[in-house]
């Protein structure tokens, strides 16, 4: 869908997530894996979570017959109805029955369709989910809650169904947030996600459903929440994104590499708890940051970072700290491209830091 709409820079999507670093963990085992595109490493992630726990069930809608991307394909007919099954067209019931799932000792894997329609579920994530183990005295809890979603552009979404909605989960303790930039890491941090004792809010960035391709280990194996990637070592200069737009920083990092500007590259990874250790030793050395994502600048996840770095790295900073972000108006459709944080905008602000 994406690749029509957006042919100028595709390429070099595909090219960037392609070259993207990746973790120790998984190193040596993705020489044993194929290619395969992010929907297919969901789905292979899914698989492998209800094959390894008993407790495991995936429901949401249209999830039956594999979901409107695909995420699902297969999972009825391997593990059947029981474990793998359609619910109705209400995002508040599917969080509330996950809820009930999970506190019962399960893995509740739940899927909204679109992140644009979380919000009608944001009551039971935020007012149950996230207390259920602080209003209890950890007497029980709903640790075994997975809520996967799509989430941010795709080319064509609009208002609809283009939206970013990480930065209001941020907002609550209790819940963890994650977000993949590409297929392995996808892998990888959705079982972490799903075996992790507290309940987890997964992103999954639809741009990238079949436009980003990398060799994934077809076995189990789990990367870290909570630990940022450096995936591209510098010393001018400090970026941090998720999700889509790490493949869009890396395409600008590349630009600036021509004009002498040494970029370092972190990928948050996940976004509460987040690793600020990682990013202020980096922020330390380069003495600048630029914090780029999809989201509404105002009140966006970036502006999180840049206070707490401006608390942490005050003395060392050469420049403020600059958020290259969405802009605080709904998502537009024909209009897209003005909204959009691209390589262009990100090179811009990587000059004006650098220079002063």
């Amino acid at each position: 869908m994406a690749m029509v709409l957006r042919r100028g820079i595709s390429r070099g999507l595909v090219a960037a997530t392609r070259s993207l670093s990746t973790s120790f963990e998984v190193e040596k085992s993705t020489r044993e894996g194929k290619p395969i595109n992010l929907f297919s490493a969901i789905n292979q992630a899914l698989h492998i979570a209800l094959e390894t726990d008993p407790r495991a069930y995936v429901f949401g809608e249209d999830v039956g017959f594999g979901g409107v991307f695909r995420c699902t394909t297969g999972l009825a007919d391997r593990f059947g109805r029981n474990r793998v099954f359609n619910t109705p067209l209400c995002e508040q019931g599917i969080a509330g029955f996950a809820i009930g799932l999970a506190a019962m000792g399960n893995r509740a894997i739940a899927e909204i369709q679109f992140a644009d329609y979380i919000y009608p579920a944001f009551d039971q994530i935020v007012n149950e989910a996230a207390k259920f183990r602080y209003r209890s005295g950890n007497e029980f809890n709903c640790g075994g809650l997975t809520i996967r979603s799509p989430y941010g552009a795709v080319g064509h979404g609009g208002h609809y169904h283009s939206q970013s909605p990480e930065a209001f989960f941020c907002h609550v303790p209790g819940l963890k947030v994650v977000i993949p930039r590409s297929p392995l890491q996808a892998k990888g941090l959705l079982l972490s996600s799903i075996r992790d004792p507290n309940p987890v809010v997964f992103f999954e960035p639809k741009w990238l459903y079949r436009l980003s391709v990398e060799e994934v280990p077809e076995q189990d194996y789990m990367l870290p929440l909570s630990e940022a990637e450096v995936i591209r070592q510098g010393s001018d200069i400090t970026l941090v994104g998720w999700g889509a737009q790490i493949s869009v920083l890396e395409q600008a990092c590349d630009s600036a590499a021509k004009d002498g500007i040494s970029c370092e590259l972190i990928d948050l990874r996940t976004l509460i708890p987040w690793d600020k250790d990682t990013v202020e030793a980096s922020v330390k050395k380069t003495g600048r940051l630029i914090v780029s994502h999809e989201a509404p600048v105002t009140g966006g996840f970036g502006a999180e970072i840049s206070s707490s770095i401006a608390e942490r790295c005050f003395l060392r900073l050469e420049a403020p700290v600059a958020r290259v972000c969405g802009l605080d108006t709904p998502f537009p459709l024909v209009y897209e491209p003005f909204y959009m944080p691209t390589k262009n905008k990100i090179l811009h602000a990587i000059k004006e830091t650098v220079s002063y």
